[in-house]
């Protein structure tokens, strides 16, 4: 069974909504998606270390790490939007405070580049899941790139967050 496609009121409203996030966003991947998410809140990119594991968290919680004094949990973004852990020498950790949350760590597969997207390359996301992962996806931006197109998965962070934390109690 399919899922109902978007009318045209909610991909207007859905467009709108996600023509105000144009700017930069960081670009990285989750298995072989590409996905995005705005650099704003975005504190720094490093290589992955294991964090210390803490009894009894959910499985998309990895641990925390120490950054100069601060605990900072880490959340495996891979099993937050339903995919299988998987680490290689490429995997990296994103630290990021979002809006109104508190600073995490995002494992990611790896990072590319950071992209200046514009509302022309934007396109509003047909209506999915909404208990799903699939929820935290704000929209698409579609690319030129090296001659070839490329579709970012553009993800909410705050949206993430609060889904990740209200999974957690």
């Amino acid at each position: 069974m399919h899922a109902p496609l978007a009318t045209p009121l909610e991909s207007t409203k859905a467009l709108t909504q996600i023509a105000a996030t144009s700017g930069e966003y960081l670009a990285f991947q989750l298995g072989a998606e590409d996905y995005g998410v705005n650099i704003v809140g975005i504190q720094e990119i490093r290589s992955y270390e294991q964090p210390m594991r803490i009894a009894g968290c959910p499985p998309h919680v990895r641990g925390v790490l120490n950054l100069r004094g601060v605990s900072v949990p880490v959340l495996d973004l891979r099993v937050c939007l339903g995919l299988e852990a998987l680490f290689d020498a490429a995997t990296v950790t994103v630290v990021i405070t979002p809006d109104n949350h508190q600073t995490v760590g995002l494992v990611v597969d790896s990072v590319s580049d950071v992209i200046a997207l514009r509302k022309e390359q934007l396109r509003s996301l047909p209506s999915l899941n909404e208990d799903g992962p699939s929820h935290c996806v704000q929209g698409l931006a579609c690319i030129q790139q090296d001659g070839a197109e490329r579709t970012l998965l553009l993800l909410d962070l705050s949206q993430l967050m609060t889904r990740v934390a209200s999974s957690t109690h």
